[in-house]
């Protein structure tokens, strides 16, 4: 195997991973101790993967992404050839220090995790690393672990780590909190595909706390049960198939909300049928823009200096773009991938990004945290009610990184308080019609593109053709770009019309023949 660590860390068929886990363990160990014994994070996760899949992914100390330069550093320690070789990594990448290393890991329920995660242990004592083994966890979970330990002094790996239950009693709190202020007091049912994955365990937590707020149904919720996991279920398949999944199929209510999250639990996706069984999918584009419409009403009724930005990639439709621009909510493209988006997003007082899949949230500064703690001594009820209700917002939404858990509850409570229903949140704009189509290519490093991927510098020539192509439809759109994963281009369109899409679709997908 050659391995490259990427946004998904290292993801493989699982016998083939061995490697993987112990140069990311390795990494992880060395870089707490380059940050003076911080603790890091080891999560055993595939996501949407099939569940003859794992993956193994390091958690800065930050609670976010590991940092650009380790991810180099975590690719070479997994491509090692034999224990010596290892052992010479270990030496060039070790800072001298006196601190210990520490990290926390943590699995998703993947039959070959629990055997992975001892792998992982291993190399954590070989290592002479302390370390807190928080068992079957959601991706989110553990980031939001890792932040709350390095911000908070009081707690230590492996003397006092912080019990799991404080995640809940965050979450949970600030939604009751913001419920009793801010929404119309009634009990909101939405029914939630656990995807079969371990989300189903924190969402089961959820239901029992939350019974008195909001009457939450799972389906697809047998954590167990592997041959279940993301079949025919789950995030990714509702948003690639546009359409329900199993143990929903005919039996949706008309008008009422569903979500789906995904394997690991750090997307969400949203969706409905009307009378006539139409199925409309309430993406990463539609909670962006819902979440940073109430935000900003309330920024403005705070009357404080708040910047607020919204952060997309190329794919997010053209249509949520010009509803932001319209909002007077400055919006930024970047590359493909969370860690652009988030990186982007600290630029704000109150940034929020999502990706179309779902995979996304809000981040609070700590300069903005500084001004809703302590703002002008005089001020009015209604300023009152806003900061409050940006408190308990950024106390409810996962500063560290994407979270399904927390982004639903964030969804409903913005609902509740803008007496909006899906319907409702589905009219805010339309969608412009669009297709995404992978092409097989020889060489997918030929393309190579500027513009946050939104245009190509290379083949030369490639993209004025393209441009020419676009000018022929009114509302069109489209760029070209490089498969991460595989030998295969990307190619979006969009225009006005479903046939015009599919026309333009056809037409760049023929250029690249």
């Amino acid at each position: 195997m050659k391995f490259s660590y990427g946004t998904a860390g290292f993801r493989t068929e699982a016998s083939l991973l061995d490697a993987a886990i112990i140069g990311s363990t390795a990494a992880a160990a060395l870089r707490s101790l380059e940050l003076r014994g911080k603790t890091v994070g080891v999560i055993i996760t595939a996501s949407h993967n099939p569940v003859s899949d794992n993956g193994v992914k390091v958690i800065d100390a930050d609670g976010g992404m590991l940092s650009m330069d380790w991810e180099e550093k975590c690719t070479k320690l997994a491509n090692v050839t034999s224990k010596s070789e290892l052992e010479l990594l270990i030496k060039e990448y070790l800072v001298p220090s006196t601190f210990q290393p520490t990290v926390v890991i943590g699995m998703d329920t993947r039959p070959s995790s629990p055997r992975l995660s001892e792998l992982s242990k291993v190399i954590l004592d070989e290592l002479s690393t302390a370390y807190k083994d928080y068992g079957f966890v959601t991706t989110p979970q553990l980031h939001w672990i890792v932040k709350l330990i390095n911000q908070n002094s009081s707690y230590s790996i492996p003397s006092n780590p912080p019990p799991l239950v404080l995640y809940y009693d965050s979450l949970c709190n600030a939604y009751a909190n913001i419920f009793s202020s801010f929404t119309v007091l009634h009990r909101p049912t939405l029914t939630v595909d656990c995807a079969n994955g371990v989300g189903s365990l924190p969402l089961k937590e959820l239901s029992k706390r939350l019974k008195d707020y909001i009457n939450i149904r799972l389906i697809n919720n047998d954590p167990c049960t592997s041959k279940y996991l993301n079949n025919g279920c789950g995030a990714d398949h509702v948003k690639t198939t546009q359409s329900p999944p199993v143990n929903l199929v005919d039996k949706m209510v008309p008008n009422q909300l569903y979500a789906s999250v995904d394997g690991d639990a750090d997307r969400i996706i949203f969706y409905f049928t009307e009378k006539e069984k139409k199925f409309h999918l309430l993406d990463g584009d539609r909670i962006s823009i819902l979440l940073v419409s109430f935000l900003k009403i309330l920024v403005q009724k705070s009357r404080l200096p708040l910047s607020i930005g919204v952060i997309q990639t190329a794919y997010a439709n053209g249509s949520s773009t010009a509803y932001l621009k319209n909002l007077g909510v400055l919006t930024i493209c970047t590359k493909t991938g969370v860690k652009h988006l988030h990186h982007e997003a600290k630029n704000f007082d109150i940034g929020v990004y999502f990706e179309a899949n779902g995979h996304g949230t809000v981040l609070f500064s700590q300069g903005c945290l500084h001004k809703l703690w302590n703002p002008p001594t005089e001020k009015s009820d209604t300023e009152t009610s806003a900061i409050v209700a940006l408190l308990q917002l950024s106390q409810l939404i996962n500063q560290a990184i994407g979270d399904a858990l927390s982004d639903l509850l964030a969804v409903l409570s913005v609902l509740g308080s803008l007496l909006c229903d899906a319907k409702g949140w589905l009219s805010m704009y339309d969608d412009l019609p669009n297709k995404l189509v992978k092409v097989k290519v020889a060489d997918r490093s030929v393309f190579v593109t500027t513009d946050a991927e939104r245009r190509l510098v290379k083949p030369v020539g490639l993209q004025e053709k393209i441009d020419d192509l676009v000018s022929q439809y009114e509302n069109g759109r489209s760029f070209v770009r490089a498969s991460g994963t595989e030998d295969a281009v990307r190619v979006y369109a969009e225009a006005k019309t479903k046939k015009a899409a599919e026309e333009l679709s056809a037409k760049v997908c023929g250029l690249l023949q």
